[in-house]
């Protein structure tokens, strides 16, 4: 889900100008979704759905400097379970579960790439979220890759994406560098000032919150390793003030993550380990997959996400090739509220 293909191509070239590009691509899903439910609702089979279109704009400068700027639409389904607030026979307004949403949008994101040296700006993954040092979801499961190596871990690992009109997007500065087999990226996300209210006239604190992340990675033949460092805080004004404690974690959140994968003939895989100061204990997580051919593979994926109160999720799914972009894919699991979890579907990519 972090790859787009881009298929559709504009070109302008202009006098002075060395080139410019306008590209659309993305891709589209649909299938079933099941999920069991242990509340009054129950077990629930949806319509799995989803589309995505990103334009990305490019341009090069006469001295070789690369830049480019990049949107996204999409649409999904809804996982909210139905309601009807008057009761049975009662007028249903729809967005229940698996109806779909109106497209979303994203904030901008921009990009200046200069041989290894790569600075991203604005709407931007972070380091773990980027993949510059380590794989930090691994081989996801499923049409929906329900259950990745991460599933339920407590890292803050955010990257580009889709809201509602009204969202507001903490702008990210990240830089990589990467020489020869060595890859170093940091990243910093600046929080906006929020303020927090006991009741709707009296203002009781001012958070504002800060991001950084730090990344080695090393390739050696077949075989990647990767670390990645960070910390989290909140400057909270007038904490004392506050109706409810907050707890400390919140506030200096210090994490960190471990990356190993490679491959070895048609077997790959990939393990991660992690820790914060949010979670209960240590995350660890694993993916594997195997080419039975040369359009078929099968993956398995588990993580255990740290928290007491969660459960271990896993899964096993597979992945078949039609050809032209096109793609089968479906598996079967347990998310980390312990429910059966299984979908199965089409990916088409442009």
């Amino acid at each position: 889900m972090k790859k787009v293909l881009f298929a559709t191509t504009a070109l302008v070239a202009t006098a002075g100008m060395a080139a410019a590009e306008v590209t659309f691509g993305g891709f589209g899903r649909f299938g079933l979704y099941y999920q069991e439910n242990d509340n009054e609702v129950g077990d629930s089979t949806r319509v799995e759905q989803r589309f995505r279109l990103t334009a990305t704009g490019v341009a090069t400068s006469d001295n070789g400097l690369k830049f480019e700027g990049r949107i996204r639409f999409q649409t999904d389904e809804s996982g909210a379970n139905p309601t009807q607030v008057g009761g049975v026979g009662t007028e249903y307004s729809g967005g229940g579960f698996g109806s779909s949403n109106v497209a979303q949008r994203s904030a901008a994101g921009f990009a200046v790439t200069s041989g290894g040296f790569r600075l991203d700006v604005g709407h931007v993954s972070d380091v773990l979220d980027s993949g510059d040092v380590l794989n930090y979801y691994g081989y996801g499961v499923g049409l929906t890759s329900f259950v990745e190596q991460s599933s339920g871990w407590g890292l803050p690992a955010s990257g580009f994406g889709t809201s509602g009109d009204d969202s507001a997007i903490d702008p990210t500065i990240k830089l990589r560098y990467t020489m020869g087999d060595f890859t170093a990226s940091a990243s910093y996300t600046d929080g906006a000032k929020n303020v927090v209210k006991d009741d709707p006239y009296t203002v009781s604190a001012i958070t504002e919150a800060e991001e950084w992340q730090l990344g080695l990675g090393y390739n050696f033949g077949n075989y990647t390793a990767g670390v990645v460092f960070g910390n989290r805080s909140v400057d909270v004004t007038d904490e004392d003030r506050l109706s409810v404690p907050t707890d400390a974690a919140f506030l200096d959140n210090d994490f960190w993550a471990l990356g190993f994968g490679g491959d070895i003939g048609a077997f790959a895989f990939s393990i991660v380990v992690g820790d914060s100061d949010f979670q209960d204990d240590t995350s660890y997580g694993f993916s594997v997959k195997y080419d039975i051919s040369a359009a078929t593979d099968i993956r398995f994926a588990f993580s255990d996400g740290g928290f007491d109160a969660l459960d271990e999720s896993y899964g096993i799914g597979f992945r078949h090739s039609l050809g032209g972009g096109v793609s089968l894919r479906g598996g079967v699991g347990s998310n980390a509220l312990g429910n059966s979890v299984a979908d199965l579907g089409v990916v088409f990519n442009f």
